[in-house]
């Protein structure tokens, strides 16, 4: 579900025209639907609502301030994973209570800052960081809270291997056969106040399936803990919930709830979900236009003005997104969002940029319609993990950042100059 849709053959966002957002701001450039983003927020909570679960979005799938400030308006915390990510959340004001701190490197200047700002929850991903954690509590003279991050050796198996973060072999967290012994060795802290455990298994995940193992699994390590006298009073099951890259491939967010909240239903725990992907995905698209159509052999190329710096996932992950001109020719209907799409007429073409790797592509084997210098391609469900994973390599400037409310849209994030590519440098 989304906001994005043809009207007479050309693509709008919500009550905005993208051609009239390229005549103003240029392209490339992400334009995001805030309509769709609240909407898959709204979705996420009301599915959840029984368990009553504090919502922390994923800063690294999306993390302009305006965004996020849209999203805290909606209740929202947030999930981090950087410095610059609790720089980001605190900036526009977020509550301290309501932001966790995950990851497997974080420094000793970012856990002080995190503690001086009095995060919720910080999810402990080894022996040697929760020692440290203690350690600058102490030294702050505060009392923390953390999560352990457990793999519970579960995966799904239509996810990236490089995405994959829920077994054993991996540098995320601590395997679920360990984790009662780090609770033996660690529970009764005088400084970081164990009671919590993190579960994220990778991202997207397809299926709820996966999720169930992983909680069961969870549950009962949570009861032989309660045997051995240490109380778990929260469960962080994390994110990675699927999102349409093309229509109708993933669960909505109703149906991961189905089988999700009755196994937590009535535990007393305290729930925490951390999306990104599922409510950031289908709000953003990359708009581009095409400079030049070439033959290579049997191929024929579409050359953009977006690249692999603008989009690194399919280059990254063979990752597929739909892609379609933003003006349809008199009389075409409105395309299904699907990677197979062969309109009448249509070309066979590889969508390309311009950087200097045969890596960089948007699309491969794609049937389009005739495409000629000038037309705009829309580059959909890349509103997560799209610009913030973007990059100034062959000293490109990153696109602008543009948010549609209605029938309205801002810039969010200008372009960048070629002065703003080296002012750090003088």
């Amino acid at each position: 579900m989304d906001y994005f849709e043809y009207r007479d053959g050309a693509l709008y966002c919500e009550g905005v025209s993208v051609a009239g957002i390229a005549r103003a701001v240029g392209t490339p450039a992400y334009i995001y639907s805030a309509a769709t983003l609240l909407h898959h927020y709204h979705a996420l909570a009301e599915a959840f609502a029984e368990l009553k679960p504090t919502i922390c979005f994923s800063i690294k799938s999306l993390a302009n301030l305006q965004i996020l400030k849209l999203l805290a308006g909606a209740g929202s915390g947030f999930d981090v994973v950087s410095g610059g990510e609790l720089a980001r959340a605190m900036a526009i004001g977020a509550d301290p209570a309501k932001i966790v701190y995950a990851g497997v490197g974080k420094t000793d200047g970012e856990v002080n800052e995190a503690i001086q700002a009095g995060i919720g929850l910080f999810n402990v991903e080894s022996e040697a960081e929760f020692e440290n954690l203690s350690r600058l509590a102490a030294a702050a003279g505060r009392q923390v809270r953390a999560a352990l991050r457990v793999n519970p050796d579960v995966y799904d198996p239509k996810t990236h291997r490089y995405t994959a973060t829920g077994k054993k072999e991996t540098k995320f967290g601590v395997d679920i056969d360990r984790a009662a012994e780090f609770f033996g060795a660690y529970g009764r802290d005088q400084h970081v106040r164990l009671d919590a455990i993190h579960l994220h298994i990778g991202s997207p995940i397809y299926s709820a399936e996966p999720y169930v193992r992983a909680i069961n699994k969870t549950l009962g390590l949570i009861d032989r803990l309660a045997g051995e006298g240490f109380e778990v009073s929260a469960l962080d099951i994390g994110g990675g919930f699927a999102a349409d890259y093309e229509a109708g491939a993933s669960p909505l967010a109703a149906d991961y709830a189905q089988q999700i909240v009755p196994l937590l239903a009535g535990r007393e725990l305290e729930v925490i979900l951390e999306p990104g992907r599922q409510v950031a995905c289908n709000a953003g698209l990359l708009l581009t236009q095409v400079l030049y159509v070439k033959k290579g052999g049997e191929k024929t190329f579409v050359i953009v003005d977006a690249a692999m710096t603008d989009l690194v996932r399919p280059a990254m992950y063979g990752s597929e997104h739909f892609v379609c001109p933003a003006r349809l020719a008199e009389g075409t209907p409105a395309p299904e969002r699907r990677i197979d799409w062969a309109p009448e007429g249509g070309v066979m073409v590889d969508v390309v940029g311009g950087v200097c790797e045969s890596s960089d592509f948007l699309a491969k084997d794609r049937v389009l319609p005739p495409i000629r210098r000038g037309d705009l391609l829309g580059v959909f469900s890349a509103g997560a993990y799209g610009f913030t994973m973007s990059s100034q390599y062959n000293s490109r400037p990153r696109a602008p950042e543009v948010l549609v409310e209605g029938d309205r849209f801002r810039v969010i994030r200008s372009r960048e100059t070629y002065e703003e590519l080296f002012a750090l440098e003088q």
